[in-house]
């Protein structure tokens, strides 16, 4: 929704900052100002004050400074809409309407959250009498007591076709207000002697909010033991849309927010009673998707109240293939401070069970273990296969280039490649590099063979066409430095007739000796380093012409791998280039790597940050 400004300076006008913080802060009155304790850090003396005159808070320990809304949105983690929204309400303001049919929506989804409200309560009776006594015999069993229950706003609804529909009716409810509550079932075919239905029976009904605390819908748990669903969700409705919804959010994300919390980010469970336990242990920043996977827009809830979620997941196999699931749909949506981590139960234990047996304590423990996303995307793709041989191997390492195209933002790829692509090498290796004479190792090799030499290489092509070729097959790597992740055996097996393309070639070998991710800008910075800012000029003239042979501007990375090692077979003949693949065989040894490991890391820092 947009607020005009005129909206809100009215609404600011009509609020004083002291009664919004007062809500959450001791506030004591020194002269025109308010001070208080800091709600944003741990302190003993007051250095958090509010000016209702002046309409702001400053908090001096934090640095923070802002008005009503803006402390909202700190304190309670609120969007802007969110936050206006709730003070528009405290000041007994209408919120503008965006047009006459969305302000009749507003009106109608009123009138049906007022019915789910009277349904809760009707719920909650319904558990404290005789009729409710097998589930509150149930609940007991599961660890809740009476006043659990009321906190949590725990009902539930009769063994009854019934109950409900009568008890709503007789109260002024109409049939297709309760069927657009998704409260009852309405028979297709209206005939008369088919009467509506309650859509929960024999249920032990839990309450489901959305994210600014609105009353939507109910997730209800059989106590039937055969019954067909264990849990079952209301209906999707106008107001509730199962997977833009996060079981107790609202809660959950103001815990999150609270000063003593120091998480990251939410504790995400399977389960309401999984929730419910993690609540009652300490745990209050706790919430469930309903009886799905997440969707994207379930992690945006989840990121908007703090950047690093942790998902618990049992530790079965199951558990595991859900784990997955989730890395799957995060990938795409990954920024800079914004991934998720891991947390695996006990194997057969979910939160509820850990915490009944072992206590708050072992559940800590297992939040303490909980390990990144980029360590999970790794057990995934190295659990999918035995990795006993070089083709299970190579396998693994397209599978981890599979994944990193998933991911859309640029800066987390890169970082997400160093990562993988080290663990890679630590788990696998490298085979060692037998250095020559100089630094680019001009007379080494790998596994101390020798590169083609220069009358096999001038014997097969005219020299003109020859030299093109060199500089096209230079040029896209300078273009493109990740084609070095599949064509560095073939590189460095090539004995250029060029003396600038074989000077850039040593440059370039001493630069992937040094790391084991390529960035453009620290390869050019190393390359000028080795002294030859001259040398590359006329690669860079020609950069149209290597983008061109190599598919041009939109050609995959794979599509640039082929043409590339076309290119390669073209200027040394199929026979050499299988020879020089089998001359050059591996990557890079571990030990150069590591008595190098800083080379990178100094370009970089002489390169800058890259620009947006």
């Amino acid at each position: 929704m947009q607020f005009g400004e005129h909206f809100i300076e009215e609404l600011k006008a009509r609020i004083r900052p002291s009664d919004v913080v007062g809500k959450h802060v001791k506030l004591k009155r020194q002269g025109r100002e308010f001070a208080g304790l800091s709600p944003f850090t741990n302190e003993k003396t007051p250095s958090f004050f509010v000016n209702d005159e002046k309409g702001f808070y400053h908090c001096f320990s934090s640095g923070k400074h802002g008005d009503a809304i803006s402390f909202l949105m700190e304190v309670e983690g609120l969007s802007f809409p969110e936050a206006v929204e709730r003070l528009a309400i405290m000041a007994g303001m209408e919120l503008p309407a965006a047009d006459p049919k969305a302000e009749a929506r507003a009106a109608s989804n009123k009138k049906t959250i007022s019915w789910i409200e009277r349904s809760k309560e009707f719920f909650e009776k319904s558990l404290r009498r005789e009729i409710g006594k097998d589930a509150r015999t149930y609940l007991k069993g599961r660890g809740l007591t009476g006043e659990d229950c009321k906190r949590f706003g725990i009902g539930f609804a009769p063994d009854s076709f019934n109950a409900l529909v009568d008890e709503m009716t007789q109260q002024g409810a109409s049939v297709d207000r309760l069927v657009e509550a998704g409260m009852i079932i309405k028979p297709d075919d209206n005939r008369e002697n088919k009467k509506p239905w309650d859509r929960f029976r024999n249920r032990i009904m839990f309450p489901i909010t959305d994210a600014r605390g609105r009353l939507i819908a109910f997730g209800g748990r059989a106590m039937e033991a055969g019954a067909k669903a264990k849990y079952l969700n209301s209906p999707e409705t106008n107001i509730f849309h199962k997977g833009s919804v996060l079981y107790r959010y609202p809660e959950a994300r103001k815990a999150l927010h609270s000063p003593s919390n120091g998480a990251r980010g939410l504790i995400v469970a399977e389960g309401y009673m999984d929730v419910i336990a993690l609540v009652r242990a300490g745990f209050e920043h706790a919430c469930a998707p309903l009886g799905t996977a997440l969707t994207e827009d379930q992690l945006a809830l989840l990121w908007r109240a703090g950047p690093e979620p942790t998902l618990c997941f049992d530790g079965d196999k199951a558990g595991l293939r859900a784990a997955f699931r989730s890395v799957e749909r995060a990938l795409p949506l990954l920024r800079p401070g914004q991934t998720l981590r891991f947390a695996l139960m006990p194997e057969g234990q979910d939160p509820d069970d850990l915490i009944r047996t072992k206590g708050p304590t072992a559940m800590g423990q297992v939040l303490e273990k909980s390990v990144p996303l980029v360590d999970m995307l790794w057990r995934r793709e190295v659990e999918r296969e035995v990795l006993d041989s070089p083709e299970a191997k190579a396998g693994l390492k397209n599978r981890i280039f599979d994944a990193l195209r998933e991911i859309s933002d640029e800066g987390v790829r890169d970082q997400y490649k160093t990562a993988l692509l080290g663990r890679f090498d630590k788990e696998f290796g490298r085979p060692k590099w037998v250095p020559g004479n100089n630094k680019y190792g001009k007379k080494g090799s790998w596994g101390g063979k020798q590169k083609p030499t220069k009358s096999q290489q001038s014997k097969m092509q005219p020299e003109a066409q020859h030299a093109a070729r060199e500089r096209r097959l230079i040029g896209a790597v300078l273009e493109w430095p990740e084609l070095l992740e599949a064509i560095d055996q073939t590189l460095f097996g090539l004995k250029f007739t060029s003396s600038a393309c074989e000077s850039i070639q040593n440059a370039l070998l001493s630069y992937w000796q040094d790391t084991i991710a390529v960035d453009k800008r620290a390869l050019l910075a190393h390359i000028e380093n080795e002294g030859l800012a001259a040398a590359i000029k006329p690669f860079v003239r020609e950069r149209n012409l290597a983008i061109a042979a190599m598919g041009g501007v939109d050609a995959s990375w794979v599509k640039r791998q082929e043409i590339w090692l076309a290119e390669a077979q073209k200027l040394l003949g199929q026979e050499n280039v299988h020879a020089a693949r089998d001359e050059t065989r591996g990557r890079l040894a571990d030990t150069i790597r590591s008595e190098k490991a800083d080379v990178l890391q100094r370009l970089s820092r002489a390169v800058g940050p890259k620009k947006s």
